[in-house]
Parts: structure tokens; sequence; C-alpha cells
């Protein structure tokens, strides 16, 4: 049985940096589990590790797309499946760290997410057409009706995600939360890193900030002029919220406003997903300072004793 370690948990709480640490540790290697740190020249809106630290640790799934590129979880998947058995045959148990609930859950629950013979194009456009459209309500409410399990489990603020989901049920007539093979292929161990609120919210209003000192503007100018193409990074927070300042609708200062705001709502969701979605063991890190020498305790009795 394969093994497999994930740390998952909101944005801005610290995964990068403990993944980057076990990973040194147990002389391993790291799987992005995000779904924009695929795409290169995006490199500050989306959190990626420094170049230094992307040495330091070989890092799988990070900087192997152009923006213009569409990037499905289905790729991941089956990218992600390839690197973890790779590395399992030379002693190495990976590390996924990321914090799109969708791509590990793809994983853990060996998803057949089908392949272009389950995919209408014609449906594929509507479905497109209203979340171009700003239309996020409707295809919600078309998942609700349609298939109310879905709804219930993916993240219905993510137009792609709702899009799939409708997009499988309509020409499979199988919902996609149950899309499983039934195989376990691999054992996973799931990291949960967490804070309190307050504490989460004030990390995330500084990274922000620290963002935009590192040249977040100029990055989301970048997306901003290509938005045509970059269909899926145009969406990503940190970038979106500033289109209206590059039209000259919105200040800078407000702008900044909803990025932090969205990164907060985001955050509150993805906490949601994994306590709701997946066996996390969770770990606070204000609360108890031996957090970490706790997660290396129980990574060893996962491991059986083996370090890499």
């Amino acid at each position: 049985m394969k093994k497999v370690i994930a740390i998952v948990g909101p944005t801005a709480v610290g995964k990068s940096a403990l993944g980057l640490k076990l990973a040194k540790k147990y002389q391993s290697e790291i799987i992005s589990g995000d779904s924009m740190q695929i795409y290169r020249n995006l490199d500050i809106g989306t959190a990626k590790d420094s170049p230094q630290e992307l040495r330091e640790v070989k890092h799988h799934l990070v900087d192997i797309c152009d923006p213009d590129t569409r990037y499905t979880v289905k790729n991941f998947q089956e990218r992600a499946k390839k690197i973890i058995i790779d590395l399992n045959e030379i002693g190495k148990v990976p590390f996924v760290v990321g914090g799109t609930g969708f791509y590990l859950s793809s994983l853990i629950n060996n998803l057949n997410l089908g392949g272009k013979s389950d995919s209408d194009v014609k449906l594929r456009q509507q479905l497109q057409d209203l979340a171009d459209n700003d239309e996020i309500s409707v295809l919600q409410t078309r998942l609700k009706n349609e298939d109310p399990l879905a709804f219930e489990k993916i993240d219905i603020d993510n137009p792609r995600r709702l899009i799939r989901a409708i997009e499988v049920f309509e020409t499979t007539g199988q919902s996609i939360a149950k899309q499983n093979n039934g195989d376990q292929w691999a054992k996973f161990y799931l990291i949960g890193l967490t804070d309190d609120r307050p504490k989460l919210y004030e990390r995330i209003n500084q990274r922000v900030d620290k963002m935009v000192e590192m040249g977040l503007l100029d990055e989301a100018k970048y997306v901003f002029d290509h938005r045509e193409s970059f269909v899926q990074a145009k969406n990503a927070i940190g970038y979106k919220e500033l289109f209206p300042y590059f039209e000259g609708k919105d200040s800078l200062e407000n702008c900044l406003v909803e990025i932090k705001k969205n990164s907060r709502h985001f955050a509150k969701r993805q906490f949601t997903y994994f306590r709701n979605q997946m066996d996390v063991d969770w770990y606070n890190i204000s609360d108890d300072k031996n957090y970490q020498k706790k997660i290396e305790n129980n990574i060893e009795k996962f491991l059986g004793g083996h370090n890499g």
C-alpha cells in the first residue's frame, strides 16, 4: 500500500512552512495541491514558496503550465498519482501540501473523473456562458435541484466546480460526489492546521499587505491584460478583485479590502470542507505550542519508523 502525507487547512495558516520543514526532516518531496500554483509567472498572488525554498526541497506540480492552459482535477489526479507511486518505489513518502479540497479528495477517494467522452461541448459552453455573465446563482440552483449531494460536497462558490458537477450529472446520470472507484490505492495521513479565527484573519490581512509590497499589482495587471485567455487564473482571489481598479471603477484601497474579505471567506470554506469531508488530525497552532512535535510523532507512527 502506497503512503501519502497531506497537509491541509485554511489559507495563510502555515501549511507551506510546515511542509518544507517536514519534507526536509524525512528527506522527501512536496506535491503542490493548489489549483493555481501550477501556472508560470503567477507567483505572488498564488503564494508560491520562494525560489530558494523551491530549490531546498523538490516541488512537483508547480510552474508546469502557462496561464492560458486549462488544467482540470483529472489532470492533477493523474500526475499526482504517478508521482506518489514513483516516490514510494524509491522509499520516499511524499507530502501533498495545499488547500484545494477537491484536488485532494480526487486522490484519497480515487474518484473516477471520466474523460472527454463524458463532456458535451454545447453543454459546457452553455454553463460557461452563465459563469462568464456572473450567473453563479443560476448554476448553484441548477446543481441543487439536479444533484443535491454534490451541492453539499463541492465548493459551490467556484464556477469551475459547479460546471463540472452539473456536466458530470447531466452527461453520465451520476453524481460526481459518488464517483469513487472503490479501491483504496494508497494510505493517507492528513494533517490539518487551524488557528483561532481572529488570529487567522489577521494573518490573512498581513499576507495581502505583504503581497502588495512584493508586487501583486503588477502580477494582477498581467492577468487583467490577458483575462480573455487566462480563463482559470482570472478568477483567482487576489487578481479578480483588482480588475475594477485597473478599469478605473474603484479605488485601490477598496479593492484590497475586497481581497482580504474574499480571502477570509475562502479560509472559512476551506476549513469547513476539510472538517466535513475528510478524516483529518487537526492541530491548533496557537493553542498547542508543541503541535509540531506531536505531528512528527504521529508521522512516525504512520510511517512505522520509516524516515525516508
